[in-house]
Parts: C-alpha cells; sequence; structure tokens
C-alpha cells in the first residue's frame, strides 16, 4: 500500500535529498520546492482517502504549516520532528491521529528506555510510532538521528524490533542512504524489515516506479508500507502518477476484501 507523505522544511513543502540534510545549508540538495501550502496536499490526501501518511518538520520554523496539515486532515497524518513529552499531546489534540519519535527516544547514540516508556505511557501503545531511520555501516543497519547524520549504537534486528514493538503501534523507516535519489528502494533492509517486523511498518527512500509500490506490497506480506516521495508527479517527479498510487490503493482494498473479481 501506498502512503502519502508531506515534507516540511522551513515552513514549505519540499523534498530534500536525505543525505545533503545537514547543519550546513551550503549542503542542502533539494528535488522539489512546492508553491502550495501544506493545507494543498492535506486536502488531496484527504478527498482521496489516503489516511496514516506522515507530516515530518524537518528543522524549526515548520509549526504553522503542520498545524494547517492537520486541520485539513484531522485524524489523517502521523506527525514527526522534534516530538517530545512536552509537545506530543498537543499535536494529538491539533489532529494528529500519532505522532513519530525518533531523537526523544535515541540520544546521544543512545536508546533511553525510560524516555520511550513515558511517552508509551503518556500518549498511549496505540498513537506511538517509532522513527527507526537507518544507515548502513558494515553488514548492519544503524539508526540514526539528527538530519540522519548521527549514527546510534542501536542495530535494525528481528529482536530489536521485537523489543521496540511492545512499546509503539508502527515503525517508520527512512533508509537514508538512498532517500531523495530516486535509485531504488533497498531491497535488502525491506526484506529484513519484512521479515522481522511484529508491528505494520512504513518504509522510505528511493522509490522510483509503480514498480517499487508492487515490490514493497509483495515482498512486505502484507506488514510493509511505501511512502513514495520526489518520484511522484506532484512532487516535481517524472517516475510515479499520483492517480496511479491512488488506484492502486483503491485496487489492493478491493482485493483484500475479497472483491478483486472480474
Amino acid at each position: 500500500m501506498f502512503r502519502p507523505c508531506i515534507d516540511l522544511h522551513e515552513g514549505q513543502v519540499k523534498q530534500i535529498v536525505g543525505g545533503s540534510l545537514t547543519g550546513d545549508a551550503s549542503t542542502l540538495r533539494t528535488n522539489f520546492v512546492s508553491t502550495r501550502s501544506s493545507s494543498w496536499f492535506a486536502e488531496l490526501y484527504r478527498k482521496d482517502g489516503l489516511v496514516g501518511g506522515h507530516v515530518i518538520m524537518l528543522g524549526p520554523g515548520n509549526e504553522e504549516a503542520a498545524l494547517e496539515a492537520l486541520g485539513t486532515f484531522p485524524g489523517g497524518f502521523h506527525l514527526g520532528g522534534g516530538i517530545n513529552h512536552e509537545n506530543a499531546i498537543h499535536y494529538l489534540d491539533a489532529g494528529a491521529s500519532h505522532v513519530i519519535v525518533t531523537s526523544y527516544v535515541f540520544k546521544n547514540g543512545e536508546i533511553h528506555w525510560d524516555r520511550l516508556r513515558e511517552l508509551t505511557s503518556l500518549v498511549g501503545k496505540s498513537r506511538l510510532v517509532l522513527d527507526l531511520s537507518c544507515r548502513k555501516k558494515g553488514d548492519q543497519y544503524l539508526v540514526v538521528t539528527d538530519r540522519w547524520e548521527k549514527f546510534t549504537t542501536y542495530v535494525i534486528s528481528a529482536k530489536a524490533l521485537e523489543e521496540l514493538g511492545r512499546y509503539c503501534s508502527e515503525f517508520l523507516v527512512h533508509a537514508a542512504d538512498v532517500e531523495g535519489l530516486c535509485k531504488g528502494i533497498d531491497t535488502e533492509l525491506l526484506t529484513k524489515l519484512a521479515d522481522w517486523t511484529p508491528i505494520p511498518l512504513t518504509y522510505a527512500g528511493g522509490a522510483n516506479s509503480l514498480a517499487d509500490l508492487e515490490t514493497v506490497t509483495r515482498l512486505g506480506k502484507g506488514k510493509v508500507d511505501l511512502t513514495i516521495g520526489s518520484a511522484l508527479d506532484i512532487f516535481g517527479g517524472q517516475g510515479v502518477r499520483y492517480q496511479d498510487v491512488v488506484d492502486f490503493n483503491r485496487k489492493y482494498s478491493r482485493d483484500a476484501r475479497g472483491g478483486g473479481g472480474k
């Protein structure tokens, strides 16, 4: 299944090459900057019934745009970017269905279980999503934080996902090494995630065709969905028509209900 996204940077909807999102503005590589508001995209997704997408605030200056999207499609989005124990309820009250957490839990290179338990207790397991965006080091995938620049010591594995799945309802995983490059998904990572995750998971990174959506749906074993960003025509991409992913979801939903006959 396809899940939509709204990535916000300096108050605008953008598509950014993941590895370029550093503290140095001169390194930033942007695939797309929209002249349309976050609420325009939120209304589009609302109209087409695309729930469970994510709004990500990439740095400061994005709260107003994020709140506009949430207000346009209440209950339609997971919200991430700087979420902590002080603001999580605020965003849920503003219309987010879930909050997405990374750096608050993965701090100074390590996971802080006390913070994870605190958030789970505060918002409830059913409304918490853990962002396990990662990069490859050697033959392992390690969770990365702070604009995907900093490696943590936390290795993604079957045991790790089993442990973390007790505290949240979903995972979000950006394959940061291929994010925004439109050169294809990381099938090695995807296969591992599909084998290991005990709860629903959304994969993002590198998708450049409808075939990638079909691959994720097949390899994901009903547990992994796909976000397509830079390749999508509504974000200036050439590889995937937005209407095609909407149609794919509708057909997939019909087939899952047993209505896929002629």
